[in-house]
């Protein structure tokens, strides 16, 4: 083990298991509804229009997240592929990039508060959590913002080290900290400058010290920052998105703090019940380490830590939208002090992880591994063809994953326990990722009803779709592509011979309606894409239609 922490060596079995755990589905999981086929098509439409400043879908801009994702997306279809390519995997490039980085990262400064071996532990966890393996299999805001925000609180924690009389850090880092929060502004606005600002704060009050704040030169650090984000923002003032900040915070931010927007509403806890499942494998060791932390709280390590959470999580458990991914930015400091604990065997505290109830809450944390395992089997006979004979390895991986390390711990061996449940995510989520998503062809509309539209029309024909008007319907049917009513698909059909119309089978009566007003003979569809809407929860039978002549 000492000789796998020395040099960089844990630098590279890192990158190795996050090669592992990331890279297989990349390409074979279809673009999800709804947001990553939002971010991907917008990015698309930057190649396509040359337009690197205004975000747009379609013709609607999108005012959702800072520009910083997008060039990034679009800078990885250029160097890869192309806007024409409906593969979605170099749009998720920026994600498993940031995820690694991430990773690495939380090592690279998790060793000056606690040591390699802690580090390295903490940072497997981080590495095969369940949120993050899910976060970089998809091209949206939250890998990429981990990556920057690791790297701002490293920096942060390096320069509270140094006032307790750690060692001094380079000037470059500071300015590397900065330079990492404006970045994580570009990608996703307020949050990172709210996850170190409240950690800095945190860390005041409980320290009742400040003077070492100074050390980050907060002035020349916020022009840094600033110096990032600025230029976009000047360009996007004089664009025709001009009013992106405002219309940010008018329909995206204020709605999350007034309600559950888009329905994505939860309780205050919420979060702290999902860890369970977001967390795992790590969190079999949560509770434990919970308490073990708190105990330990004047430990400068362990304090840094509790600094990074904390009031964050607070944050994020009060305000009404509440989506899985939301508390991504606190789980490196949680996964380093899980590994802390589990290091900690000469502590009074460590018998907490061989108590009555840390074992009811290892049978709880064990039915996540039964449930992916239950999953790779049930889900194909319901969406896919039938019977997976290709997903009985995955299952019997996810009930490996699940049950080896419980009976490990049961058995008082914790980290070697880890250490199990880390090695058996990768294969249990390589099948699952690359075998069992892709097979789920019903839940995949949008690959088999782009594929019948050019089968029987150009790639540039005028496509009229209803029923249908997921992001991903756009993203590999065209640009152009228009989401309609059934009357106008019946009007674009009747306007246009060449165009390809698309109608849900119970609009048919109002798209038959029309034709017929407009004086065209019934149409026989050219094919059906049935399947089923995940976003919606409901059955379709799409009809596909094009007229041979006038």
């Amino acid at each position: 083990m000492q000789r796998l922490l020395t040099g960089v060596r844990p630098y590279l079995a890192l990158l190795l298991l996050c090669l592992g755990l990331y890279i297989p589905g990349q390409s074979a999981v279809p673009p999800l509804d709804r947001d990553e086929s939002r971010y991907m098509q917008a990015s698309k439409q930057m190649l396509e229009t040359g337009d690197f400043v205004s975000i747009y879908f379609q013709d609607t801009p999108r005012n959702k997240k800072p520009v910083g994702i997008y060039w990034a997306q679009a800078a990885a279809v250029a160097a890869f592929s192309d806007a024409a390519s409906p593969d979605p995997w170099p749009y998720r490039l920026p994600s498993w990039l940031g995820a690694t980085a991430a990773v690495l990262m939380t090592f690279g400064f998790g060793k000056h508060l606690f040591g390699r071996g802690v580090a390295f532990t903490g940072a497997a966890l981080l590495a095969s959590s369940l949120i993050l393996v899910a976060e970089a299999h998809q091209a949206k805001t939250d890998a990429a913002m981990l990556a920057c925000v690791v790297a701002a609180m490293g920096g942060l924690a390096r320069l509270y080290l140094q006032a307790r009389k750690g060692p001094a850090v380079p000037t470059w880092q500071v300015a590397a900290m900065w330079l990492a929060l404006g970045l994580g502004m570009l990608i996703k606005g307020p949050v990172p400058p709210m996850v170190m600002g409240l950690a800095a704060l945190a860390l005041v009050i409980a320290d009742r010290r400040w003077r070492w704040l100074g050390t980050t030169r907060p002035v020349t650090g916020l022009i840094l920052a600033l110096a990032v984000v600025a230029p976009w923002m000047i360009a996007v003032a004089a664009s025709p998105q001009a009013d992106f900040v405002s219309a940010a915070v008018k329909e995206d931010l204020i709605p999350k703090l007034l309600g559950g927007q888009e329905a994505h509403g939860g309780f205050p806890g919420l979060y702290l019940a999902l860890a369970l499942f977001t967390l795992w494998p790590g969190s079999l060791f949560l509770v434990p380490a919970a308490v073990r932390s708190w105990r330990m709280r004047a430990e400068p390590g362990v304090r840094f830590c509790l600094a990074w959470i904390v009031p964050s999580w607070l944050v994020f458990e009060l305000v009404p939208t509440k989506l899985p991914h939301y508390p991504l930015p606190l789980y490196p400091a949680i996964c380093l002090l899980i590994a802390a604990a589990l290091f900690a065997v000469r502590e009074p505290v460590y018998a907490l992880f061989g108590k009555v109830w840390q074992k009811a809450v290892g049978g709880v944390w064990a039915a996540v591994g039964v449930v992916l395992a239950v999953a790779a089997i049930v889900l194909p006979i319901l969406y896919g063809d039938g019977f997976p004979w290709l997903a009985i390895p995955t299952a019997l991986c996810a009930l490996a994953a699940a049950l080896l390390p419980l009976k490990k711990s049961w058995s008082g061996l914790h980290l070697p326990a880890a250490a199990f449940a880390v090695l058996l995510a990768v294969p249990t989520y390589a099948g699952v990722f690359q075998s069992v998503i892709p097979s789920l062809d019903r839940l995949w509309i949008a690959p088999r009803l782009a594929a019948a539209i050019h089968a029987i029309a150009p790639a540039d024909a005028d496509v009229a779709l209803s029923g249908y008007s997921e992001p991903s319907g756009v993203f590999l049917i065209g640009t152009q592509t228009r989401l309609v009513s059934a009357e106008a698909v019946a009007d674009a059909l009747a306007d246009d011979p060449g165009a390809v119309g698309v109608v849900d089978a119970r609009d048919l009566p109002a798209f038959e309606a029309e034709l017929a007003a407009r004086g065209v003979a019934p149409l026989a569809p050219r094919t059906e894409v049935p399947g089923f809407n995940y976003s919606k929860g409901r059955e379709l039978r799409l009809q596909v239609f094009r007229r041979d002549g006038p």
